[in-house]
């Protein structure tokens, strides 16, 4: 039967993956897949940034039908798949996707030639192990096999037992590409990849609570809250690309140190107030958001839900985190604070 409304790539591409019918990501009936919005390769924003230049999608967005999928804290990024220029199977980092310095590995040479050090290690693993796909793959790099506690970047994970596979990943994101990677567009995964002995995929279900184990909703209750924000940003004198930039730094110095954000203490606090309302209306969000089936998650000593959640609707998608608890102690990660 032909899929409407979906482009013929995308069917090609989801033939390769394998759905268990039992997948955490689809526990019922109940659970909702819409057909999403594609985007470029683009780096997720907070919704609260996402409105500094005066574009309220975010607000549309936090009333629609959503998919949610869990952020992990994974470093680096692997993508992986086949070349469509060559037909090869591929890893790499997010540099597959470079205008100019490609660095697509399709054989432990390339990856001598392209990369160094832990990264290296981390790709040679990756093209050993990971399995084939027709598609076009990008995930977190969790670990190696052989342990119960993996701290790949700030958040520590804690597996119920200790992993057998080779290499552990957290897949998140799928791509259409033409005849080469260097226009790809992104769509979130949907489908539950299947593992090998030598892979261990991490991927848990994640969706809106709806009250019950059994399912989840997929709509967040925000709509009193989203249509105020609306009012509030008639109010408000909106920033330009350059402006919206030094006004992101000058709130992030304030997440880095710790700091309560008080809109007053900026030149434009019409539209600092605004942002902390969006920042309310997106951990209302986060209240509502559930998972099952993944690894505990410590920031030190302290157990949290997940790094967050990614936000998925037909007006694009948005990465949900507590930035007092994550970003701050991402910012403050001895990893990347420079040594004096």
């Amino acid at each position: 039967m032909e899929e409407v409304g979906i482009p013929e790539t995308l069917i090609r591409l989801r033939k390769g993956v394998r759905i268990s019918q039992t997948s955490a990501t689809s526990p019922t009936p109940k659970a909702f897949f819409p057909i999403l919005r594609m985007t470029k390769n683009l780096h997720l924003e907070h919704p609260e940034d996402s409105i500094l230049t005066g574009d309220l999608t975010v607000l549309d967005a936090f009333l629609m039908p959503q998919h949610l999928s869990v952020k992990y804290d994974g470093a680096p990024a692997i993508v992986w798949g086949t070349n469509p220029a060559t037909g090869n199977f591929f890893v790499g980092t997010k540099s597959v996707f470079n205008k100019k310095k490609i660095k697509i590995n399709e054989c432990h040479a390339d990856i001598d030639k392209n990369h160094d050090g832990n990264v290296a290690d981390i790709l040679h693993a990756c093209l050993n192990n990971l399995p084939d796909h027709e598609g076009i793959i990008q995930g977190d790099f969790i670990g190696f096999g052989g342990s119960q506690e993996y701290t790949p970047n700030t958040i520590t994970y804690f597996f119920n037992d200790e992993v057998d596979e080779d290499i552990i990943v957290a897949p998140h994101t799928e791509y259409i590409a033409g005849d080469d990677l260097r226009d790809t567009i992104a769509i979130p995964l949907m489908d539950e990849m299947e593992g090998t002995e030598c892979c261990k995929f991490v991927q848990p279900g994640a969706g809106v609570h709806s009250g019950s184990f059994e399912y989840f909703e997929d709509s967040f209750e925000l709509g009193d809250l989203c249509k105020f924000a609306r009012i509030m940003a008639g109010l408000v004198e909106f920033e330009d690309a350059k402006g919206a930039k030094q006004l992101k730094q000058d709130l992030n110095a304030y997440i880095r140190d710790g700091d309560e954000v008080v809109p007053e203490e900026f030149a434009n606090y019409q539209l600092v107030r605004l942002w902390k309302l969006v920042k309310e209306i997106k951990e209302c969000a986060l209240s509502q958001c559930r998972h099952r089936w993944g690894p505990e998650a410590y920031i030190g000593n302290d157990l949290i839900d997940a790094e967050g959640y990614v936000m998925h609707s037909d007006a694009g998608s948005w990465k949900l985190i507590y930035r007092q608890t994550f970003s701050h102690a991402n910012f403050n990660n001895t990893k990347w604070c420079a040594t004096t």
